[in-house]
């Protein structure tokens, strides 16, 4: 009983003295994000990360509304330099890890016809994150544009308002779409095959997708923030980052 009440006591302490740092974070990552954390809560076991999953752009205008967040992991380095002009980081934006697109259907396609297969009449929605809120969406744009087709098919377009609602419109409600690669990383997409489900998008067709980081001016005086901002430009988070489909600097 004595050794019970001990370990309680010891559980209590270590909560108590357990230190929470809030980390809003573009959806793309939310694949990654748990093996990150466990990794550096080996280095730190005493910090404790909460993460706050959406859209860039939302995440953003959540920071400009004094949202008490520590560190921002954008899906692109518009937003983060945004923030450190307008005072809301102290630190400058740092590509921390490179996104890549893909096309994905849990349909019968002849993924081989690459971005002309978007034409044919029997595809009728096509999943893509909205351009006005995720960096994935802008991406996908590019794409399309730069293959001479994006005002041929925009018509078919399923908005999601992150590329994680758009994976979800893409293997449930559209025919096809666009979603970031490390997506497919995550335990219950492994049935999806290269060649048969995805394919790459040539990245040729889109400017690359910097994702940035920045301390937030909420963490201006916190060591814990600045521990896993140090982590995730580390060899040990980038190493993390590419086994889920990432380019790493």
């Amino acid at each position: 009983m004595k050794i019970k009440i001990l370990l309680l006591l010891i559980a209590l302490i270590s909560s108590l003295n357990a230190q929470n740092i809030k980390v809003a974070m573009a959806a793309n990552l939310s694949y990654a994000m748990k093996p990150l954390t466990q990794a550096f809560h080996q280095l730190h076991p005493d910090i404790k990360v909460d993460t706050i999953i959406g859209g860039t752009g939302k995440l953003f205008a959540q920071i400009q509304h004094h949202a008490p967040f520590d560190l921002l992991l954008s899906a692109n380095m518009l937003y983060p330099e945004k923030l450190y002009q307008s005072g809301d980081a102290i630190t400058r934006p740092i590509v921390y890890a490179q996104g890549s697109l893909v096309l994905l259907s849990t349909k019968d396609l002849d993924l081989s016809q690459g971005l002309d297969l978007l034409k044919d009449p029997t595809i009728k929605k096509i999943a893509i994150a909205n351009p006005k809120t995720a960096p994935y969406g802008i991406a996908t744009i590019q794409a399309l544009k730069h293959a001479n087709i994006y005002d041929t098919i925009k018509s078919k377009f399923v908005y999601g308002e992150s590329i994680s609602q758009t994976l979800t419109y893409a293997t449930r409600v559209a025919d096809i779409g666009f979603i970031a690669k490390s997506a497919l990383f995550a335990p219950a997409m492994k049935r999806y095959q290269k060649g048969t489900h995805w394919v790459d998008i040539d990245p040729k067709l889109y400017s690359p997708i910097d994702q940035g980081i920045v301390l937030l001016k909420h963490a201006q005086r916190s060591k814990e923030a600045s521990a896993f901002y140090a982590f995730m430009l580390s060899r040990q988070a980038k190493t993390i980052l590419e086994s889920f489909g990432y380019r790493v600097p």
